[in-house]
């Protein structure tokens, strides 16, 4: 049971550990069976940035982000080498409960996934799981969550209607909104602009600028115009292994890997 009745939050009853790096990925290697999926990566994530993953379809950036918060292990055949370090603490430790991890980590998914219920319900559900019951409380969490996502203003009249009834692009920042209730640390979003209007994937590009100042944000991306634009540091991935990772303007500008460049000048990808 989760209290914040005192005016604690979420975010404060976490521990507080050293904020310099988010992650650290050591010699990760993983399989689906047979399949050699992620080969020897190594990457520091650093807080409060974006960090984008880009590289070719199949080249594991979205099982790397999946593995981030452990939600790879709902494939019954996945296997996994070396460590990953969340704040200084590898993740893999069997003493480390996943749902305290995901409890930390929060993630946006491609398509759109509200959940079949109110705009409410669906900020809601994630406090009331944490074990937050206080209609005042919630009603607070609900309107701040909304307006960390930069939706509150188009849906603060609507908050009893079921959230299938908002366009996609508002889907997709009421998701945003649901992972931020609960407050955590890294948000993951794997390609979560792809199957949304310019104008939506606009709203959440400027969204993710604003949020990186409270959150660590880890974003895969096909759109290499989008990675340039939005991210602090960009992992070229291919083939499973971590080609090239940097600087965003470094990589756009100067790769050192001529596979680097030969991806972002569209020679093939």
């Amino acid at each position: 049971m989760v209290e914040i009745a005192s005016g604690t939050s979420l975010r404060e009853k976490k521990t507080e550990v050293n904020k310099d790096l988010v992650y650290k990925t050591k010699d990760l290697n993983l399989w689906y069976g047979e399949n050699h999926v992620l080969k020897n990566i190594n990457l520091d994530i650093a807080e409060n940035e974006v960090t984008a993953i880009i590289g070719p379809s199949g080249c594991g950036k979205s099982t790397y982000i999946k593995t981030l918060n452990r939600m790879v292990e709902l494939v019954p055949s996945v296997r996994t080498s070396g460590e990953i370090l969340y704040r200084n603490r590898n993740i893999f430790d069997k003493n480390y409960r996943v749902e305290e991890l995901r409890a930390r980590v929060g993630m946006v998914f491609q398509k759109p996934n509200p959940f079949p219920k109110s705009i409410y319900d669906n900020i809601a559900y994630g406090p009331r799981i944490h074990g937050i019951k206080d209609k005042n409380i919630l009603d607070q969490i609900v309107e701040k969550s909304l307006r960390g996502a930069a939706i509150w203003d188009e849906v603060k009249d609507r908050l009893k209607e079921n959230a299938y009834g908002l366009s996609g692009g508002q889907q997709q920042r009421l998701c945003i909104a649901r992972c931020l209730a609960i407050e955590p640390d890294v948000i993951l979003m794997d390609e979560p602009t792809s199957a949304l209007d310019p104008i939506s994937t606009l709203k959440v590009e400027e969204l993710v600028q604003e949020l990186k100042k409270e959150y660590s944000i880890i974003i895969v991306t096909h759109n290499m115009q989008q990675a340039a634009r939005i991210s602090d540091k960009t992992a070229f991935f291919l083939n499973g292994e971590v080609i090239e990772f940097d600087e965003t303007d470094r990589i756009f500008s100067n790769p050192r890997d001529k596979r680097t460049e030969d991806y972002i000048t569209g020679r093939f990808g």
